[in-house]
């Protein structure tokens, strides 16, 4: 049966970016009835613990919600929880659900996302294979992470050395094997990969870089013994966690004949290639007055910025998105902030010494900063933004003196 009703806005997802939307246009007042269709049985919700403080078991469920489901419902927003989003039917301006229903919109905001990359692989299907997304993944291979198992991470990015330190902490065995010449090689300079490595090899995790994964051995009961390696040799394994990225959920957009380009192609209004459809978080590649290309972000920063600016296009105002990207990781006594996209730099400034746990890269291009990785030193990570965001030119020597006081290079 479709919903009669006329000036709905329908949000498609469940996580920061939907919640996010959500919130700010029951906060802006937002005249128009506003229904969220997420596939997950819970409320929209925050991911970054679900490698960190939820998978050690620091914190309940509860409050990894933006916002209890009541608060929504209270304020009129409707959420259709535990349902998926099959197709959506521009020309009517309905979308049709897993449960046969349909919905009407007048606006639709697509948040679906990502999903996580596949290791395609001989025993792949191995019981006590793991990949980490949502609430139900960290439920799952928390059980498992007991004093004196073997887990093998797959990967070397943020989630795979996130849930090593989890685990090492939880009296686990960890092996973290990357494909690079170097940890979270994609995102950050040697000088901060050869910290991280240090650290996680400190707290004793086996870190084992250049190495390729081709499989994996089967042992009892159809449960993973070990992941074979491109050299011949095999790392026993009771668990493992596979961490090699995730790919954009653009399957809807797609199919709804949208411009889609490893991510659902946005301006930097969060307007896709139909007037009335927006799309806002991990999925879109987006044009953000920033940068000069299109990007395409997975971060906690992105998805709120997205989304307040989608509220405000919502709303009949144009706001462009022009935010500086940023993000964080922590890791032991570590905590890692990073501002700025670093690839494509001509110079690296390190301030402060590695040592002693708290220093700052700078990565300048044409003498002006571009990005900012800091470990344990906010005030860096602080001006560091705006030296980002205003594409500041500052000299080298400056950045590098701790006598300079980073607050005047502002």
């Amino acid at each position: 049966m479709v919903n009669k009703q006329r000036d709905v806005t329908v949000i498609v997802g469940g996580g920061h970016a939907a919640g996010a939307l959500l919130t700010t246009l029951l906060q802006r007042k937002y005249q128009h009835e506003v229904v969220l269709v997420g596939e997950e049985p819970h409320p929209p919700y925050q991911r970054p613990p679900l490698s960190k403080n939820y998978l050690a078991g620091e914190v309940d469920q509860a409050s990894l919600y933006l916002k209890p489901r009541s608060v929504y419902e209270n304020a009129g927003q409707q959420l259709r929880l535990g349902v998926r989003v099959e197709q959506i039917d521009r020309n009517n301006k309905t979308i049709r659900l897993s449960d046969q229903s349909m919905l009407k919109y007048d606006r639709l905001v697509l948040a679906t996302g990502s999903h996580v990359r596949r290791l395609n692989a001989p025993g792949a299907g191995l019981k006590g294979i793991h990949y980490l997304h949502d609430i139900a993944d960290t439920d799952a291979l928390r059980e498992q992470l007991v004093p004196g198992k073997r887990l093998v991470i797959v990967g070397g990015g943020y989630i795979g050395l996130e849930v090593a330190a989890s685990a090492i902490k939880k009296g686990v065995n960890v092996t973290v094997l990357e494909a690079a010449e170097r940890l979270m090689q994609r995102v950050t300079g040697p000088e901060m990969s050869a910290f991280l490595n240090a650290r996680h090899s400190a707290a004793g995790v086996d870190v084992r870089l250049n190495t390729a994964v081709t499989g994996f051995e089967a042992g009892d009961q159809g449960r993973v013994a070990g992941v074979t390696l491109a050299n011949g040799d095999t790392v026993p394994a009771d668990i493992v966690l596979v961490s090699i990225g995730v790919i954009p959920e653009t399957t809807l957009a797609e199919t709804a004949g949208l411009p889609c380009d490893d991510g659902i192609v946005v301006d930097e209004f969060t307007r896709t290639g139909d007037p009335d459809i927006l799309a806002i978080g991990d999925c879109t590649r987006h044009r953000n007055l920033f940068f000069e290309k299109m990007q395409r972000l997975e971060s906690v920063a992105n998805a709120v910025d997205q989304a307040r600016t989608a509220a405000a296009t919502l709303m009949g105002e144009e706001k462009p998105y022009d935010s500086a990207p940023w993000f964080w990781s922590n890791q032991y006594d570590v905590r890692l902030q990073m501002v700025g996209l670093s690839q494509n730099h001509d110079q690296r400034v390190l301030r402060g010494s590695a040592e002693d746990k708290e220093f700052a890269v700078f990565y300048l291009r044409e003498g002006s900063v571009i990005a900012v990785d800091a470990v344990n030193l906010p005030v860096a990570f602080m001006v560091g933004k705006q030296l980002v965001q205003h594409r500041k030119s500052v000299c080298a020597k400056a950045l590098s003196d701790p006598r300079t006081d980073l607050k005047s290079l502002v």
